[in-house]
């Protein structure tokens, strides 16, 4: 998974900058293992062009919205990447921390649900995880958060951003609960 944001792609001179060069990687390497080239925290429109682009995973950051515009953009999205047979991450509730100044709030359960209703192929839910470091009073994973969340939307795969620095047991636990990609 060749994971590429907003800002990445920008500095790349664009997001088929990005995927002409991971293409010609593949080719002139004789990479034979899948490769999944993979917005990470994209914006509305930046999952569209990302789209265009040839990109085979989306995540679309709906969460900075209110919920009802967060499931109509995410809604659009599910039909144009089940179209194209694109993979589909959504996220509910904020991810604090360093990479976009926001002190995260846990997701709502029942809002988790209902963008998972949509389609969309994983779920990334905040569950007071951060970007970047974690400060010493992190008061650590919400995982009755979790729980509740996975008792939602149950099969659903969940996606723990911000991982790093975040203690071997609360990954251990969180995939217990449900977490799928980290």
């Amino acid at each position: 998974i060749l994971g590429v944001s907003c800002g990445a792609g920008k500095y790349m001179t664009g997001f088929k900058t990005v995927a002409s060069m991971v293409s010609a990687m593949i080719d002139d390497l004789k990479i034979t293992v899948p490769v999944a080239l993979h917005l990470d925290h994209g914006t509305y429109e930046a999952c569209f062009d990302c789209i265009d682009a040839g990109f085979s995973s989306i995540m679309f950051d709906g969460s900075h919205y209110p919920i009802d515009e967060n499931i109509e953009k995410t809604k659009e999205l599910v039909a144009i990447c089940k179209e194209k047979g694109l993979s589909l991450e959504a996220e509910v509730g904020s991810i604090g921390g360093e990479e976009d100044g926001v002190v995260g709030e846990c997701a709502d359960p029942d809002e988790c649900k209902a963008i998972a209703d949509l389609g969309v192929t994983m779920l990334a839910a905040g569950i007071g995880n951060i970007h970047g470091k974690y400060p010493a009073n992190w008061p650590g994973l919400s995982f009755e958060t979790l729980a509740a969340v996975k008792e939602k939307v149950g099969d659903m795969p969940l996606v723990l951003h911000g991982g790093t620095g975040i203690p071997e047991d609360m990954i251990k636990k969180a995939i217990s609960l449900g977490v799928a990609k980290i």
